[in-house]
């Protein structure tokens, strides 16, 4: 399971929209109102790197009110003991 970040601009007076839409998709499963440069923070959870862009691209900046979007990728690594 791969997971990733997507930190959202959205038009100004839609956040609370934007972020109904989102939690609404079923490939998000947290999805927070910010402060600060961001308006808000989507957490995105699939079988891989390449299933979450493609969610990023069809589905989130989709969202009618979405501005702009920056993905962070969560790592996949095994950590030794």
């Amino acid at each position: 399971m791969s997971a990733g970040y997507v930190l959202v601009n959205v038009d100004p007076g839609s956040e609370s929209d934007v972020h109904k839409v989102a939690l609404s998709l079923d490939c998000v499963t947290d999805a927070n109102m910010l402060f600060g440069d961001y308006d808000l923070i989507v957490k995105i959870e699939a079988s891989s790197m390449g299933e979450i862009a493609r969610h990023v691209v069809e589905s989130i900046r989709a969202i009618p009110g979405v501005a702009n979007t920056k993905t962070l990728a969560c790592a996949e690594m095994e950590l030794s003991k």
